[in-house]
Order: C-alpha cells, then sequence, then structure tokens
C-alpha cells in the first residue's frame, strides 16, 4: 500500500458538488492499493500513520502524534499512487489492484484506524472527487508498505 500524508488544518471531499467527508486538524491520506497488498500491510501503514510524530510540541518540535493533539483523518482512495511513468508520457497502472481487492484493504485500512480510536471521514471509493485542504506546514510524507520510501 502507498500513502501520501498531508498534516491540515482542514480537508473536505466532495463528490458531485456534495461534500461526503471534511475534518478539522489532522491528516488528508491519500490511499493507494497494489495488487500484492494485504491485510497486514494494511494494518501496518494505519498504526505508522497513526503513530507519526508530525504535530508540534510546547517548545514547537515535531513529537506529537495524531492521538496527541486529538486529530481526525480523512482517507481518500487513490489508485494513481501506483502509476507507472518510467516509459513513455502515459503512466501504466498495472500494478494497482482493482476494485475487487482494493476496496475489502482500504475499509480494512480505514477501519483499524477507527480502532486505534481516530476519527476518520473518508471520500467515496471509486468515484471522481474534489479535495479540498489546507496544507499545514507544509507537511507532506509518503509511505509504503514495502518500506520502499
Amino acid at each position: 500500500m502507498r500513502a501520501v500524508v498531508q498534516r491540515v488544518s482542514q480537508a473536505r471531499v466532495e463528490v458531485a458538488g456534495q461534500t461526503v467527508g471534511s475534518i478539522g486538524p489532522g491528516f488528508l491520506v491519500l490511499l493507494g492499493v497494489g495488487q500484492a497488498d494485504t491485510p497486514a500491510q494494511a494494518v501496518w501503514l494505519a498504526e505508522k500513520i497513526a503513530g507519526l510524530r508530525v504535530f508540534p510540541d510546547q517548545d514547537d518540535k515535531l513529537n506529537l502524534s495524531l492521538g496527541d493533539v486529538g486529530g481526525a483523518c480523512l482517507v481518500v482512495s487513490q489508485f494513481t499512487l501506483w502509476g507507472d511513468c518510467a516509459k513513455g508520457r502515459r503512466p501504466s497502472f498495472a500494478r494497482a489492484a482493482g476494485g475487487e481487492k482494493a476496496l475489502p484493504l482500504y475499509e480494512a485500512f480505514v477501519e483499524h484506524l477507527r480502532g486505534l480510536g481516530l476519527t476518520v471521514a473518508t471520500g467515496s471509493f471509486g468515484a471522481m472527487m474534489d479535495i479540498h485542504l489546507v496544507n499545514q506546514g507544509p507537511v507532506t510524507l509518503l509511505l509504503d508498505s514495502d518500506k520502499r520510501l
């Protein structure tokens, strides 16, 4: 699994002009599921993201996690994170999981975050979405369950 994690002061996702998920301070997580991904990777990635210490403490050091600051997550599926741009000009998405495999892993990721006590909002899996966010910092991190990033 791959994720782009952005620390935000607020974020929301709209489908056809209607807000389907929104949060205040926390993380916007763009989540891509690959063909070889497993439920164990969903758990690992959820725990990694929940534990990231990228919020400032009283000394303005990045020492606090999402739970420490009472932040929330907005999780949005994004298969294009598996786009391979190595050849040509049109990305190949051959390594991205299809919906039948990706949806249960996406849902497992979201449920594991909730099980860790976090407030989680989501987009609409497979829909064309408009994402609005205010990246705070900016803080943006790339994560990969195969630990390549």
